[in-house]
C-alpha cells in the first residue's frame, strides 16, 4: 500500500535515510572520485590499445573500436539509460513505501524481464551481423579484410550486453539504497582485463581478438561483483523465469521513451560513425577525442545524475518541490564548476593533448592532429553534454520520461541534418560539430520546458556563481592556450627527464593541465564562484551512516 501523499513515507528499518543537499555532493564525490580511477584506467587502456593497433595505418583498429562502439550503444541505450531513468526511481519509491520483501520482488521481475530481452538481443543480433554491418559500417565494404574482422569482432562482444543490464540494474538497487562505492568501482574491471589481455600482444590483429574476448570475461566479473555488493545490503534480488506483472509492464512503459531520452547522445555518434566508416581512421580519431571529453562527463554529468535522481524522487515523493529546485541549484552549480574548466582545456590545446599522450607506436602525428581537431568540436559541446545529464532527472523523478524523448528526437533530426551537410562542407570534423550543435538544443528545450511548467528555474544566486565560473574557466583556457603554444620551450626544459616511465612529452601535458587547474582554483575563489565555507558544507556528511563509519559496501 503506498503512503498518502500529504504525508512523508515511513522508513523501514532498511530503507535509506533522506539525502540532503549536502549528502548530493559526497555522494557525487565518492562517485566521481572512483570514476577517476576507472577513467584513468581506461586513458591507460586505450594508450596501449592504440600504440598496438594504430589508426589509419592497420585494419584491426577500425574493425575494434567499430565492435566496442557498436555493443557500446546498446549498453548505453538498454542498461545505462534506460534503466536509470525507469527503474532507479520506481524502485526507490517502492523501498521507500512498501520496505523491503516487495522492492526485492520488484527488481527480481524486472532483472529477469530484461535479461531476457537481451539475450534473445544478443542472439539475433551476432546471426544477423553481417547484415547488421552493411548498414553500420557501409565504407568498409570496400576492404573486405576489414569488414570480415568487424564482424568477428562485433559477435564476441555482444553477449557484453546482457552482463551489463544485469550489472546496471543491480547498481540501480545498490544507488537507491544510498550506496555508491561499487557502482562507481565496477567499471575499474573491465579496464584492468582489457590491460592484461592487450598488453602482452605485437600483432594488431590478435590485439583486437584479445580485447574483444577480455571484455566478456570482464563483464561477468562486473555482474559478480555488483550482485554481491546488494547482498551486502541485505536485499535478496534472485535469479527467476520472467513474468509479466503490472510492474514490470509499466517499467517496460517507462523504459521504451526513457531509452531514447536517455540515450540521444548515443544515437547520434551511432549516425555519426555511419559516415566515418568511409574514412580510415576516423572511428578510431573519434574514439580517442571521446575519451578525453567523456572523462569530465562520467566525472561531473553521470556522477550528479547517479546522486541527483534517487534525492528528487525522493523530494518529490515527499511532495517538497522546494528541496527539489535547491538540490538541482546545487547541482547545476557545481557541475559548471567542474565542467566549463575541462571544456575550457579541451577547446585551448586539443591537439597538444592527443599528440602528447597518445602519439607512439601505431598511432602517428597525423592521427593525433586528426583526433584534436574532432576534439576541439566536442569541447564546446562538452557543457551541453553534463546539463542533459543534470536536467534530465528533473523529468525521471516525476516518472515523466515522454517529455525527455521528445526532445531526444528532435536532437536526434537535427544530428542528422547537420551531420551529413556538415561532413560534405568541412569534412569529418562537421560529424562532431553536429553533435554538439544536436546536444545544446536539448538543454535548450529542456531548460525551457522546466521553465513554463514551472519546475525549476535558476535562482538568481546561481546565475551569479555561473557567470564568475565561466569568467574562471576562460580565464584558465588563455593560460592553457598560451602555454600549448610554447611547447618546444616546456619539452626542452625537461630535456631526457624520465618519470615511471612518462617522457617529456607526456611530463609536459601532465604539468600544463596542472598549473592550469592551480590557475582557475586561483580564480574561482578570487572572482567568488565558490567559497571555502560553501566547499567545506557541501564534503560534510549528512545523514546516511555516522561520521567515523563509513559505508564500504
Amino acid at each position: 500500500m503506498n503512503a498518502s501523499p500529504s504525508q512523508a513515507p515511513a522508513q523501514t528499518p532498511s530503507s535509506p535515510p533522506p539525502a540532503t543537499g549536502g549528502g548530493l555532493i559526497r555522494s557525487s564525490m565518492v562517485f566521481a572520485g572512483l570514476t577517476l580511477v576507472s577513467r584513468f584506467l581506461g586513458l591507460a587502456r586505450d594508450l596501449v590499445i592504440t600504440a598496438r593497433m594504430g589508426a589509419s595505418l592497420t585494419i584491426a583498429a577500425d574493425a575494434y573500436f567499430t565492435a566496442q562502439a557498436f555493443s557500446n550503444l546498446f549498453r548505453r541505450v538498454f542498461a545505462e539509460g534506460a534503466f536509470a531513468a525507469a527503474f532507479v526511481p520506481a524502485y526507490a519509491r517502492k523501498l521507500a513505501t512498501d520496505g523491503d520483501a516487495e522492492s526485492n520482488q520488484m527488481a527480481t521481475d524486472a532483472l529477469a524481464a530484461m535479461a531476457a530481452t537481451t539475450v534473445v538481443l544478443t542472439i539475433l543480433a551476432q546471426l544477423a551481423m553481417p547484415w547488421i554491418m552493411l548498414v553500420y559500417s557501409p565504407g568498409y565494404i570496400q576492404d573486405p579484410a576489414k569488414f570480415r574482422l568487424a564482424v568477428a569482432l562485433t559477435q564476441i562482444t555482444m553477449p557484453y550486453l546482457p552482463c551489463m543490464v544485469v550489472a546496471s540494474l543491480l547498481a540501480g538497487v545498490l544507488t537507491a539504497r544510498g550506496r555508491f562505492i561499487i557502482y562507481g568501482a565496477y567499471p575499474v574491471i573491465l579496464n584492468i582485463g582489457m590491460l592484461a589481455a592487450v598488453l602482452p600482444q605485437r600483432d594488431p590483429v590478435a590485439a583486437a581478438y584479445a580485447a574483444s574476448w577480455a571484455t566478456i570475461v570482464s563483464g561477468v566479473a562486473q555482474a559478480g561483483l555488483c550482485a554481491w555488493g546488494v547482498r551486502r545490503t541485505g536485499a535478496r534480488i534472485r535469479l527467476a523465469l520472467p513474468r509479466l506483472t503490472p510492474e514490470v509492464r509499466r517499467l517496460i512503459r517507462l523504459t521504451i521513451p526513457g531509452a531514447v531520452a536517455s540515450s540521444a547522445v548515443q544515437v547520434n555518434i551511432f549516425i555519426s560513425t555511419m559516415l566515418a566508416s568511409h574514412v580510415p581512421g576516423l572511428r578510431v580519431w573519434m574514439s580517442v577525442a571521446d575519451r578525453f571529453y567523456q572523462l569530465p562527463l562520467s566525472l561531473v554529468g553521470t556522477a550528479i545524475g547517479v546522486a541527483l535522481l534517487p534525492q528528487l524522487s525522493r523530494a518529490f515523493t515527499q511532495e517538497d518541490p522546494q528541496e527539489g529546485r535547491a538540490v538541482l541549484d546545487q547541482a547545476l552549480v557545481f557541475g559548471m564548476a567542474l565542467c566549463l574548466p575541462a571544456a575550457a582545456a579541451l577547446v585551448a590545446m586539443p591537439v597538444y593533448l592527443v599528440d602528447g599522450l597518445f602519439t607512439r607506436g601505431q598511432f602517428i602525428h597525423r592521427d593525433a592532429v586528426a583526433s584534436g581537431l574532432i576534439l576541439l568540436q566536442y569541447g564546446w559541446g562538452l557543457p551541453a553534454f553534463v546539463l542533459v545529464k543534470i536536467l534530465q532527472p528533473a523529468f525521471f523523478a516525476r516518472q515523466d520520461t515522454r517529455t525527455p524523448m521528445i526532445f531526444a528526437l528532435v536532437s536526434v533530426v537535427v544530428n542528422i541534418a547537420f551531420g551529413v551537410g556538415l561532413f560534405h562542407t568541412l569534412g569529418f570534423i562537421g560529424l562532431a560539430a553536429a553533435t554538439s550543435i544536436a546536444t545544446w538544443i536539448t538543454v535548450a528545450q529542456m531548460g525551457i520546458a522546466l521553465h513554463r511548467r514551472k519546475s525549476y528555474s535558476p535562482s538568481a544566486r546561481a546565475w551569479g556563481r555561473l557567470a564568475r565560473i565561466g569568467l574562471a574557466a576562460a580565464g584558465m583556457g588563455a593560460f592553457l592556450a598560451f602555454a600549448a603554444s610554447r611547447r618546444p620551450e616546456l619539452e626542452g626544459l625537461l630535456g631526457d627527464v624520465s618519470l615511471a616511465g612518462l617522457h617529456a612529452k607526456e611530463l609536459t601535458v601532465l604539468a600544463v593541465c596542472l598549473a592550469g587547474a592551480v590557475v582557475y582554483g586561483v580564480l574561482l575563489f578570487a572572482l567568488g564562484g565558490l567559497t571555502r565555507a560553501e566547499v567545506r558544507a557541501a564534503l560534510r556528511r549528512r545523514g546516511g551512516a555516522p561520521a567515523g563509519e563509513p559505508d564500504l559496501s
